[in-house]
């Protein structure tokens, strides 16, 4: 890992909330992903099974945690499995897992290796009531081929068909949605490196630059700052090109007199940080621009002020969106007979803002969390509303991360330039 060891205190009470939850004598498995294969000889860089590494804070591949809290046997109760270290393929591959790091990393005491597994899992399942097995429940989740948990899924219902079998994501649906005071630091720091790197780049944009300059200037100063490197790819979209929302080429021109929408994020010890900014290329926002960004920036803050415990996104981004027709007429986006004869299915404000508002951030950028039931203290959200308007070809988003608490908002980005003002006064240094 490139990041400072976190405190396994952090996995070891999301284990406890978690078990919490289980019916009485159940049996909860987790499994890693898969290493995704890319041409030749290759294999993508692995990512963790994002509900296994929240459980245990274990990023290597081949892994398994098991949760059996009511095991006869007190050191099978939390069981961590992981490759056996082997010496051949460790000169290709690099250094796997020793059971003491292992330990100091997830606070899990008993350590199995993979290969000597399978005889005492049957004995655990064959005492237990119930499975609780895990599966990508993520309501955005895209995905065509049968990922390796599903294949476990497949497996255990194979061999133990008469045991009970229960949804693991559903409980960690609502956990990982209410982050403990542990992870938002962890946010933070992802944060914090964030908002050095924005700094960094007020000071670096300029009429002429390629937007792929910038993009690698993102990653040298996470990687210098012992990020593990983008939350998800950065979006460098200069011009018109600020108007498609997971722009990605990022390799055009940013020119004089242009906007420049920079969506991008730290991921720090797991946990992700997702800021958008959107700056003049030459350093002084046109009257106009600054109309457009300080209309999308009335449209943050009243958003941010409406997000609070026992509100639901739904009634949320409902207001939102009536704030937002308010302010597309102010600045001559929409006239007041548009809204009157809006279809109610595709509001008027819908051509210029065409996204949501927030989702929920932790150890995915699209974190876990209820959708539908009402917000709850604890949640951390994205704050994120933009206008983007096709015949002046620019698009303006500003994007702030909120921990949602039972005493007020905590805007996580507080300190990162907002205003025009400090754009403008920082891009002149």
């Amino acid at each position: 890992m490139k990041y400072l060891p976190l405190n396994p205190a952090l996995f070891i009470n999301n284990r406890k909330r978690f078990v919490k939850q289980l019916l009485p004598n159940s049996i909860a498995i987790f499994v890693s992903n898969d290493e995704w294969p890319a041409n030749g000889d290759a294999i993508h860089r692995f990512k963790q099974n994002s509900d296994l590494y929240w459980l245990s804070g274990i990023e290597q591949e081949d892994s398994m945690v098991i949760l059996y809290p009511d095991n006869t046997d007190k050191k099978y109760r939390e069981v961590l499995v992981l490759v056996r270290p082997n010496e051949l393929k460790e000169k290709w591959n690099g250094k796997r897992l020793r059971e003491e790091e292992a330990r100091k990393i997830s606070g899990i005491e008993t350590i199995l290796w993979l290969d000597s597994l399978d005889a005492l899992l049957q004995v655990w399942v064959h005492l237990a009531d119930h499975i609780y097995l895990d599966t990508n429940e993520n309501d955005r989740k895209a995905v065509a081929v049968r990922t390796r948990e599903y294949r476990f899924v497949d497996e255990m219902k194979a061999q133990y068909p008469l045991h009970q079998f229960h949804r693991a994501a559903k409980i960690l649906k609502e956990l990982r949605g209410v982050k403990t005071k542990e992870e938002v630091d962890v946010i933070q720091q992802a944060i914090d490196i964030t908002e050095n790197t924005f700094r960094r780049l007020l000071k670096f944009i300029k009429p002429g630059v390629f937007e792929y300059e910038i993009e690698a200037e993102i990653f040298h100063s996470f990687l210098s700052q012992r990020a593990t490197g983008e939350a998800y790819g950065s979006i460098i979209a200069s011009g018109d090109r600020a108007r498609t929302l997971h722009y990605v080429s990022n390799n055009q021109e940013c020119k004089d007199g242009e906007l420049i929408l920079m969506d991008f994020g730290a991921e720090y010890g797991g946990y992700n940080a997702d800021l958008t900014r959107t700056v003049p290329v030459n350093g002084k926002f046109s009257k106009r621009q600054k109309e457009v960004y300080n209309a999308c920036l009335h449209l943050h803050n009243y958003a941010k002020g409406l997000l609070k415990p026992g509100i639901t996104i739904a009634d949320y981004s409902e207001m939102v969106g009536e704030e937002a027709t308010q302010q597309f007429i102010k600045i001559g986006l929409l006239t007041k007979s548009d809204v009157k004869n809006e279809d109610s299915e595709n509001r008027a404000y819908r051509k210029y803002l065409y996204h949501g508002i927030s989702h929920h951030l932790g150890v995915d950028v699209h974190d876990l969390g209820t959708r539908t039931a009402p917000i709850t203290a604890g949640m951390v959200f994205t704050v994120e509303p933009g206008i983007y308007i096709e015949e002046e070809q620019m698009g303006v988003r500003i994007e702030n991360n909120i921990w949602i608490t039972k005493n007020g908002n905590i805007d996580l980005m507080k300190n990162i330039p907002m205003t025009v003002t400090e754009i403008e006064s920082l891009m002149k240094k």
